[in-house]
């Protein structure tokens, strides 16, 4: 049998990565699954945006958000599996039996379902062919503003995501076209007056009929458009095309059928927990935006709130003469070592 953890993480985002920093501040032998070949959670959709309400950071990058919380999830060493995707949860001999889409077997006493909204995958241009631009000019997410710097952009999309985008770039592209095939867009009417007050193009009941390359056929150079409605075309020249056009969602696994925690009655999506992290199944706790209970806070900072109390509950399930709580940081000798360092560090660098 592979190695036994006594909690696994299912889900490296932020609820996932303070999960494992609190289970090794809690001496638990953590393991994080991960299906995307990074750590951070949907925190890469907009790794430009900035951040405000985060407790005791001041405005920040959500790049910069997912470095800070990546070097302290991995403080404590926890194992973790990159690429993995996590298809169904059983349970033998009191361990949970967690199988992946490789054929794979984790092993675990207790299980952490941090999935936040589930695995995240941008809809994609259904246009022949279009894949193969993805490397060049054609976007799914901004990974860097200042790569638009004096670009004609054409971003398809109208909703929250998109339209920010075209907020954002605002004086830094040359030129921004807003395409919807909707008639009306869905995004905050704050959002759209701002654009329409810098001058940026929207044109509604409109998508992209087809990609035009150049003459090396690597990069989209023209746009052709059709109007949903008459059918009529146009051309548009371009330098970049950014697309929105929502997210497919998938939750990623299943249990047991004896397994499966309670879901949320309305949406049956969310696991409803105790507040605590624990789900209607023992052993089973859910942390983040995929949890449920009363007075819930759907921020990252409720994310974290969320890891210590299910960490603390299960640290005290498996050792009932633990204390319910960690020491604070200030006095917790596991940090000794590591204070006096940093201090050094600070005394020596400024």
């Amino acid at each position: 049998m592979n190695d036994i953890y006594d909690v696994t993480i299912i889900g490296g985002g932020p609820s996932g990565l303070y999960s494992a920093f609190y289970a090794g501040l809690r001496d638990l032998k953590t393991k994080i699954i991960e299906f995307q070949p990074t750590l951070g959670g949907k925190l890469h959709v907009y790794p430009e945006k900035i951040i405000w309400d985060i407790g005791g950071m001041p405005a920040t990058p959500a790049q910069q958000v997912i470095e800070n919380l990546v070097k302290q999830g991995l403080t404590f060493k926890p194992t973790v599996c990159l690429n993995t995707k996590v298809d169904f949860i059983t349970k033998k001999d009191n361990l949970f039996v967690i199988e992946t889409s490789s054929g794979e077997k984790h092993y675990s006493k207790k299980v952490v379902v941090a999935v936040g909204g589930g695995i995240i995958s941008p809809i994609k241009l259904h246009i022949e062919g279009a894949e193969k631009y993805e490397v060049s000019n054609l976007h799914y997410t901004i990974r860097g503003i200042q790569s638009f710097k004096d670009k004609s952009l054409l971003i398809s999309g109208g909703g929250n995501s998109a339209i920010d985008w075209a907020k954002d770039l605002i004086g830094i592209a040359k030129q921004i076209t807003v395409i919807y095939r909707g008639e009306k867009l869905s995004a905050h009417e704050a959002q759209i007056r701002h654009l329409q007050d810098n001058g940026v193009p929207i044109i509604t009941n409109t998508q992209i009929k087809t990609l035009v390359a150049n003459d090396t056929k690597t990069k989209i150079e023209e746009v052709i458009l059709e109007n949903v409605v008459t059918k009529e075309t146009t051309k548009i020249v371009v330098d970049d095309v950014l697309v929105n056009h929502g997210y497919d969602r998938d939750s990623s696994f299943s249990f047991d059928e004896a397994l499966a925690p309670e879901k949320d009655s309305d949406y049956d999506y969310y696991y409803l927990t105790d507040g605590k992290g624990l789900t209607s199944v023992d052993g089973i706790y859910a942390v983040g935006d995929i949890s449920k209970y009363d007075n819930k806070v759907y921020l990252i900072t409720g994310t974290f709130q969320d890891a210590v109390n299910a960490i603390n509950a299960i640290k005290v399930s498996l050792e009932p003469t633990a204390d319910q709580y960690a020491k604070v940081s200030s006095h917790n000798e596991v940090f000794e070592k590591r204070n006096r360092e940093l201090m050094k560090d600070i005394l020596v660098n400024g």
